[in-house]
C-alpha cells in the first residue's frame, strides 16, 4: 500500500520558542524543535529529559489507594500471612508477578504466584484462582496487570475471606472492584501525575511505597528495574516523565547487571553479549516470553525471570525459545489462512475494518495475526476463535484511532472487553459473531476520518548530506529510549545514488539491504528495508529517495550507525 509523505507542520510561535531553546540548551535548530516536539520547552525540562534522574520519580502515594494498599500488605507481612501474587501471561503480567514474588520472597515472606492459564481461565482474576488461593490458604492475593474489571471475582474472595490488592492499568469503569485496594493510574479520581504506568510500573510504585513506608533500603528494589524495562517496551506504554526515568535506568541494570534469566534470553535470541535497546525487548526478547504464555503458560517466563542461577535460567530459556520457534509456525500459517480470508471480505465491498472469525485458530496468536493484519490492510482488525464454548478474539488498530471506544460501543453484543486504545481483548457468544461483525463495521465507518483511511509517513525534516555527521548522531542517540510519544525522529533524504550491490535477505528474501550514499565527501551508511523486497530493482538501477530512522547497530565493536528505511520512492 503507497504511502503518503507528510512532513510535520511546525506552529508559528516554534520558530522563536525554537531559537531560545536551541541558545539556552547549545543545540542545532533542529534537536531544538524535536523537544518541542515532545513537548519541552525549557532548559529545566531539557535536562530532565536527557538525563533522566531516580530522585525525580513521583512520591508513590500520591496513587490513589496506595495508602490502604501499604497497610493491608504490612499487615500481612507483620502477621506471617501467605500472600499470593497473581498475574496475566504476557511481558507484563510476567515481570510483574516475577518482581512482586522476588522482592517479597527476599523480604522473608511465605508467597506464592499464580499465571492464570490462557485456554482454561482466559485473561485477568479467575474462578478458579480466586479458588486456588482460598484453598491453599492465601489470606491477601496482590493481582498485576489485571482486575480492574473482575467484579464478581472480587465479589467471591471477599465471600472466602480473601482479601486483593489490584495493581493493573488499563482502562477503569466509573464502578470499581470492591477489593481493599485498586491501584490504577487510569482510575477516573486518580490524579497520579503519570497516567500511562505499565502494570509492572504499578507494582514497583507499590514496592517503593513499601520500602518507604518500612525503611527498606531503595537499592534492594532498584535492582529489579530490568523487569520494569521489559515491561515498557514490550506493552508500548508511553516513554515520557516518570516512565522514561523507569525504561532509562532499567535498561541500564538489564545491560550492565542482568539477571541469570535476561543473560540467558539473550543468549537464545541471538543478543549474545551486545547492548540491549528498546527495539531488541520489542522484536526480539519479548516475542519470547510473550510466546510461553501463548503456547504453554505463563509461569514458565517467572520461573526464567527468578532463576537462580546460570544454569537453571538456561534450562528456562531453551524451553521458552522452542516454544517460540512452534509459534512462528503457527503464527505463519493462521496470518496466511486470515489474509485469505481478509482479501474474500473485500473483495464483496469497501469494507472500513475486518472481522475474522475461525473456530479453529489458535487463541494465543489472536493479538499477532491481528497486528500483522492491520499493517497489510491498514483497518482496525478484530480475530476470533472459539474455546469451550465461548468466542474470543483481539482487536488492533491503525495509529491514531481509539480501538476501545469502537468496541465500547458495540458492548451489548459482548460478555466482556479490556484494553487500550489501540489493542482490545473480547469475549462474546457464538450467535452473536455476525452482529459483532456488522455493528463494528458501523462504528469504525462513523468514526474513522478520512485522514486515517490511508497510510502516512510523518516526517520531523529532510535531511542534507552536510548533516550527517559523527555528532548529529552521537546527539540523536541522546533522545533515546524511544517509544509512544517519544519515538525515533524520521527523516528524509533524497539524491540516493543507486547501489548494484543491494541484496535481499530474510528467511523469504522478504527484506532488502543497501548502502545509502550522496557522493562526494559524504559517508555511506547501511540501510535495512523490513519487508520491502519489491523496491530492490530501483535501489540497484536509479537515484531515489528514502524516509528512515537511525539506530546502532551493536552487532559491531563500537557500534555502528545504520539506517531504519520505512519507505523507497524514485526521485522525482
Amino acid at each position: 500500500m503507497t504511502k503518503e509523505w507528510i512532513y510535520k507542520k511546525r506552529r508559528p510561535e516554534d520558530t522563536e520558542r525554537r531559537a531560545k531553546l536551541s541558545a539556552a540548551c547549545a543545540l542545532s535548530p533542529l534537536f531544538a524543535q524535536l523537544l518541542l516536539d515532545r513537548g519541552i520547552t525549557t532548559p529545566e525540562e531539557a535536562s530532565n529529559f536527557f538525563d533522566p534522574q531516580l530522585q525525580d520519580l513521583h512520591d508513590p502515594f500520591l496513587m490513589k489507594d496506595m495508602e490502604a494498599a501499604v497497610r493491608r500488605l504490612s499487615c500481612a507481612m507483620d502477621n506471617d500471612e501467605r500472600v499470593l501474587v497473581y498475574g496475566d501471561y504476557d511481558v507484563d503480567g510476567t515481570a510483574a508477578v516475577s518482581l512482586i514474588y522476588s522482592f517479597l520472597g527476599e523480604l522473608g515472606v511465605d508467597v506464592g504466584l499464580y499465571i492464570p492459564d490462557r485456554y482454561r481461565e482466559g485473561y485477568g482474576i479467575s474462578e478458579l484462582g480466586v479458588r486456588f488461593a482460598a484453598e491453599n490458604d492465601y489470606t491477601l492475593v496482590i493481582a498485576l496487570d489485571c482486575g480492574i474489571k473482575a467484579y464478581e471475582q472480587i465479589e467471591l474472595a471477599c465471600s472466602l475471606g480473601v482479601d486483593f490488592i489490584i495493581c493493573d492499568h488499563h482502562f477503569a469503569d466509573e464502578e470499581i472492584p470492591r477489593a481493599v485496594a485498586v491501584l490504577d493510574p487510569k482510575r477516573n479520581d486518580c490524579t497520579y501525575p503519570c497516567k500511562y504506568l505499565s502494570g509492572t510500573g504499578v507494582g514497583f510504585k507499590l514496592l517503593q511505597a513499601l520500602s518507604l513506608r518500612r525503611g527498606y533500603p531503595m537499592h534492594k528494589l532498584l535492582q529489579h528495574l530490568d523487569l520494569v524495562a521489559l515491561s515498557i517496551a514490550a506493552d508500548l506504554v508511553e516513554v515520557r516523565g516518570e516512565n522514561r526515568i523507569l525504561a532509562t535506568h532499567g535498561l541500564r541494570c538489564l545491560n550492565e547487571t542482568p539477571s541469570p534469566g535476561i543473560k540467558a534470553l539473550k543468549q537464545v535470541a541471538g543478543l549474545g553479549e551486545r547492548t540491549i535497546e528498546m527495539q531488541d525487548i520489542i522484536f526480539r526478547l519479548g516475542p519470547r516470553i510473550n510466546a510461553a504464555g501463548r503456547m504453554m503458560n505463563g509461569s514458565i517466563a517467572v520461573e526464567l525471570f527468578t532463576s537462580p542461577d546460570d544454569a537453571t535460567a538456561e534450562l528456562y530459556a531453551q524451553i521458552i525459545n522452542q516454544s517460540n520457534i512452534k509459534r512462528q509456525g503457527v503464527d505463519r500459517q493462521m496470518t496466511s489462512e486470515a489474509s485469505k480470508m481478509s482479501m474474500a471480505h473485500l473483495e464483496q465491498g469497501d469494507r472500513m475494518s475486518l472481522v475474522l472469525y475461525n473456530p479453529q485458530w489458535h487463541k494465543g496468536l489472536l493479538g499477532v495475526v491481528a497486528s500483522r493484519l492491520v499493517d497489510m490492510f491498514y483497518r482496525p482488525v478484530v480475530v476470533l476463535t472459539e474455546t469451550n464454548g465461548i468466542v474470543s478474539g483481539s482487536a488492533r488498530s491503525i495509529p491514531g484511532f481509539d480501538i476501545y471506544e469502537v468496541v465500547s460501543d458495540c458492548a451489548s453484543l459482548l460478555e466482556s472487553f479490556g484494553g487500550h486504545t489501540q489493542a482490545v481483548g473480547l469475549t462474546l457468544k457464538q450467535e452473536n459473531v455476525e452482529a459483532f461483525r456488522q455493528r463494528f463495521e458501523e462504528v469504525v465507518a462513523h468514526r474513522i476520518t478520512l485522514k486515517q483511511k490511508h497510510p502516512v509517513i510523518e516526517i520531523d525534516a529532510l535531511l542534507c548530506g552536510e548533516e550527517l555527521s559523527p555528532s548529529f548522531f552521537k546527539k540523536m542517540m541522546t533522545f533515546e529510549p524511544f517509544g509512544p510519544m517519544n519515538p525515533a525522529p524520521v527523516f528524509a533524504l533524497k539524491g540516493v545514488l543507486p547501489d548494484a550491490t543491494a541484496k535481499l535477505f530474510g528467511r523469504g528474501n522478504e527484506h532488502l539491504k543497501f548502502m545509502v550514499s550522496l557522493g562526494g565527501d559524504c559517508p555511506s551508511f547501511m540501510a535495512l528495508a523490513y519487508q520491502q523486497a519489491k523496491h530492490l530493482k530501483l535501489v540497484q538501477g536509479e537515484r531515489f529517495a528514502i524516509v528512515f530512522t537511525v539506530e546502532n547497530n551493536h552487532y559491531f565493536s563500537p557500534p555502528v550507525i545504520q539506517f531504519n528505511v520505512k519507505d523507497i520512492v524514485q526521485e522525482a
